[in-house]
């Protein structure tokens, strides 16, 4: 049965960093590209960073650029959000999400509908 796992959440000071992971029960994990989302209480889910297939190409909300690194390692069935410089704004649930390759290679990254799978998320918290 396909099962994501994220953890790495935690209470940090503004500024400080988290590497959060998410590991992944997949068929063939080199198959599905991955994705972290973020929602915060009262508001939307939003997209943060997605990473392809071989991991050669990846894609960051303009929030997440310069700050987040999305990540893989195939070998271990896991994706990475490292994230630095966190600030107040950034605490939110992270989640993180797979789209298989059967559904086509050219997707639009940024929908929650583009993705088959979904993990519990992780709590990241940032004092100020």
């Amino acid at each position: 049965q396909v099962q994501l796992v994220e953890s790495g959440g935690g209470l940090v000071q503004a500024g400080g960093s988290l590497r959060l992971s998410c590991a992944a029960s997949l068929r063939t994990f080199s198959a599905y590209a991955m994705g972290w989302f973020r929602q915060a209480p009262g508001k939307e889910r939003e997209f943060v960073a997605a990473i392809g297939w071989s991991g050669g190409s990846t894609y960051y909300a303009d929030s997440a650029k310069g700050r987040f690194t999305i990540s893989r390692d195939n070998a271990k069935n896991t994706v990475y959000l490292q994230t630095n410089s966190l600030k107040p704004e950034d605490a939110a649930v992270y989640y993180c999400a797979a789209r298989g390759l059967a559904r086509g290679s050219s997707y639009n990254y940024k929908r929650e509908t583009e993705y088959d799978y979904w993990g519990q998320g992780t709590q990241v918290t940032v004092s100020s």
